[in-house]
């Protein structure tokens, strides 16, 4: 694997630093395969949670979301790292502020379709 052109820019940043990024960029792909195993875990183990074409869609969003920030998340190591390196200000992240929204719709979606459920 090539190594990314920005590591041969600036200078390396405090190992302590890189390596919290690092735990972050892991946190995140934790995230995304919680969210993909969710999307999993309602499609087999809750068939009628839901009629058919709704939950597949939630699914398909919840697996498209998980996809998204597992790529997502590489892109941001990177741009945190090049910002050490170079010692400039750490980039702003709107991801932060969709996965929020995401979660959260998918959760209040989740929570009313239990209860009509029952």
């Amino acid at each position: 694997m090539r190594e990314p052109a920005w590591r041969k820019a600036g200078s390396t940043p405090d190992y302590r630093f890189s390596l919290a990024n690092e735990r972050t960029f892991l946190a995140w792909i934790r995230t995304s395969l919680a969210l993909i195993a969710g999307a999993l875990a309602i499609d087999q183990l809750a068939p009628n949670i839901a009629p058919g074409p709704v939950r597949i869609i939630i699914c398909v969003v919840l697996a498209l979301i998980g996809a998204g920030l597992a790529a997502l998340s590489y892109r941001r190591w990177g741009l945190m790292e090049a910002a050490m390196r170079n010692n400039r200000e750490l980039p702003f992240s709107g991801v932060l502020l969709v996965m929020t929204v995401g979660v959260a719709a998918a959760a209040f979606i989740l929570a009313g379709l239990i209860l009509l459920a029952r």
